[in-house]
């Protein structure tokens, strides 16, 4: 079964798909100090909910900004899935994004997958 929601900011757009024991976040626009909250929030209730997930995938194709809020957020939902045994992967990381994982050295902490297949 396949369920999507939909939640927005005015700089950022979540839409949320499950299916199965997987679940993906797409998100699309700035991740800043308005947005990371929202997100937050997204991620902490699939990663704590009732329904059983084995793997969540973060797909920032969409995102053209991060602020240090948004790659806290990140951070703290890693912390929060590696607790619960829940793959947190991140996928489409580019552009300025990218390099302030790289830059922080926070990249090597997460799970990448590149084109949507294969992990890095």
């Amino acid at each position: 079964m396949k369920s999507s929601e939909n939640a927005s900011t005015s700089n950022l757009e979540i839409a949320v798909d499950h299916g199965g024991v997987d679940a993906i976040v797409r998100l699309n626009g700035r991740i800043d100090v308005d947005s990371s909250p929202d997100v937050r929030d997204c991620l902490l209730a699939i990663l704590s909910g009732k329904q059983l997930v084995h793997a969540v995938t973060v797909d920032l194709a969409g995102v053209m900004f991060i602020e240090a809020s948004g790659v806290a957020t990140l951070v703290e939902a890693l912390k929060v899935a590696r607790h619960r045994q829940i793959r947190l992967h991140l996928q489409g990381l580019h552009g300025s994004a990218l390099r302030l994982f790289e830059v922080t050295g926070l990249l090597p902490l997460f799970e990448t997958i590149h084109g949507g297949k294969g992990v890095a």
